[in-house]
């Protein structure tokens, strides 16, 4: 049984990538890292396996493109 996906914040997100908030923003914005999911009326986080996988391959990542691996 697969464990359901965690979202991890920011700090988790620049720990686990090494990149600056606002390079992210800047990558967000460009389509090449992870969209924010909304998870309150004042927070956003990352779902944990999408940062995985841009960790994993950063250059790939495309918006949806882990559905096809995970085999969903």
């Amino acid at each position: 049984m697969r464990q359901p996906d965690r979202i991890i914040r920011l700090n988790t997100v620049l720990h686990r990538t090494g990149l600056s908030r606002s390079t992210i923003y800047r990558k967000i914005a460009e389509g090449t890292f992870p969209p924010q999911i909304k998870i309150s009326v004042n927070g956003a986080g990352w779902k944990e396996s999408d940062i995985d996988r841009w960790v994993a391959n950063p250059v790939a990542w495309r918006p949806g493109s882990g559905r096809d691996l995970d085999g969903v």
